[in-house]
């Protein structure tokens, strides 16, 4: 990721992480912020000007880039998530180096339009259909490193060891593609991948069916060895708790903690079905929650015990999984709106609360630090929301965190700035010219 000459931003407003600022300046050189002078009433000469609500940039921490080419087609009818599951794997099985590059290329743009600067991708498409390695044994990872890039955002890949279809059960036909056989097998490809300025290598294990249990460990310790993020589908169907109670007599949660795979760096990703035992043993042991509200209401997961997790000391991060839509601020509104629907009272979190969820904490939990921030020394990625749309206009700008949260949509992002250089202006993204074509053509590639 090249950075720009040593620039300046004029903030219009600014949210400073407890309250929003009018009138702030952002220096900018190497990628990062050198400096946040507030009270600067009028723009500096030469300053980029941004109209609106600048935030911290936003991080997707769980993503599927591929589900997006589900969109509206898995809400036809009804079903359930095994039911979905099955039109996923249709278009798993048709993907290939060059049409997941070109579909995570218009996904991870879509991203940046939606004021996302940094991803996590859960990615488990390793090899050919049936299992076959490419001659590029992580080609598929490349391709998402290489979209990430070229859409101009950050990306976590999070490459994920997937070996068994349930516990004790091996992969089934269209699993194949995601096995590498052997926790140490997956290590040893995995291990190849390299880090780029806009990319870091992170582990994934997919979930507790799909890991046997006397290899969860590998994976904990490649990560633990590179001080790596660990994420991990937890708990996000009853049918999966009641299968590792049949095999292992404990629930998800507690296995992983007899396994080692819980910690300060591990991430469960939706943790909705939980025992107040594991809730404690999340907390306890500071690993952290992605809550990803869009999807687990599209799927009917149910809803998760977001603030009892909070409280027990995991730290929430939010994602938008399976890209039924592609809004963080959405996600953020969700979070909360699911717990107040659940408990029927209001306020569980603080509209900058819900933000440090969308921005730094998402960041902490992709193991991109320093960021998610407007101070000195963090990276220069930040977004601007418009506080004069038919969904902001009309409250005070002094109110703009809950206007962001409460009100606005990624339809209102108008900046989205990354290490310092603009990859969305006015609302046009500056290196993929037409992201609804790019989206259309990459999807329709994929049901010929």
């Amino acid at each position: 990721m090249t950075h720009p000459r040593t620039r300046t931003y004029w903030l219009e407003h600014a949210w400073l992480d407890t309250h929003v600022e009018p009138g702030v300046a952002v220096d900018v050189a190497d990628g990062r912020i050198a400096a946040v002078r507030t009270d600067v009433p009028t723009p500096p000469p030469g300053a980029e000007i941004m109209r609106g609500l600048t935030l911290p940039g936003l991080a997707n921490a769980h993503s599927h880039a591929f589900h997006r080419a589900l969109r509206g087609t898995v809400q036809v009818g009804s079903g359930t998530f095994w039911t979905w599951r099955e039109v996923m794997y249709s278009f798993a099985d048709k993907l290939t180096p060059e049409s997941y590059h070109a579909l995570a290329r218009a996904v991870y743009a879509e991203m940046a339009l939606a004021g996302v600067t940094a991803v996590g991708e859960f990615h488990y498409l390793h090899h050919a259909p049936g299992g076959t390695p490419y001659s590029d044994p992580n080609a598929m990872g490349e391709a998402l490193v290489a979209a990430a890039a070229d859409a101009g955002i950050r990306i976590t890949l999070l490459d994920t060891a997937y070996l068994s279809s349930g516990f004790g059960e091996p992969p089934n036909a269209h699993q194949l593609r995601f096995s590498d056989g052997t926790a140490e097998a997956w290590a040893e490809r995995c291990s190849v991948l390299k880090e780029q300025d806009h990319a870091r290598i992170g582990a994934a294990v997919h979930s507790v069916r799909a890991v046997p249990a006397g290899q969860l460990a590998t994976v904990a310790r490649w990560a633990e060895e590179r001080r790596a993020p660990l994420h991990v589908h937890l708990s996000e169907q009853t049918a999966e708790n009641d299968a590792c109670q049949a095999a292992h007599g404990c629930t998800p949660t507690r296995l992983l903690a007899d396994h080692g795979v819980l910690g300060p760096r591990t991430t469960g990703v939706h943790n909705t079905h939980l025992t107040d035992e594991d809730i404690a043993l999340i907390g306890g042991s500071g690993t952290g929650t992605c809550m990803c509200p869009t999807t687990e209401r599209d799927l009917a997961d149910g809803i998760g015990p977001a603030a009892a997790l909070q409280k027990a000391g995991s730290a929430l991060s939010l994602g938008s999984d399976s890209h039924a839509v592609i809004d963080l601020l959405e996600e953020a509104r969700a979070m909360e709106l699911d717990e107040r629907l659940r408990t029927r009272s209001r306020g569980h979190w603080t509209a900058a609360a819900l933000l440090r969820a969308a921005s730094a904490d998402g960041h902490a939990a992709l193991g991109w630090e320093g960021a998610g921030v407007l101070e000195a020394g963090a990276l220069a990625d930040f977004t601007t929301i418009a506080l004069d749309s038919v969904r902001t206009a009309g409250p005070l700008p002094r109110l703009g965190a809950e206007t962001a949260v409460f009100a606005a949509s990624a339809a209102d992002v108008r900046h989205t700035v990354v290490g310092g250089r603009h990859v969305v202006r006015d609302g046009a993204h500056a290196l993929v010219p037409d992201v609804p074509t790019a989206l259309a053509d990459a999807v329709e590639a994929l049901r010929a």
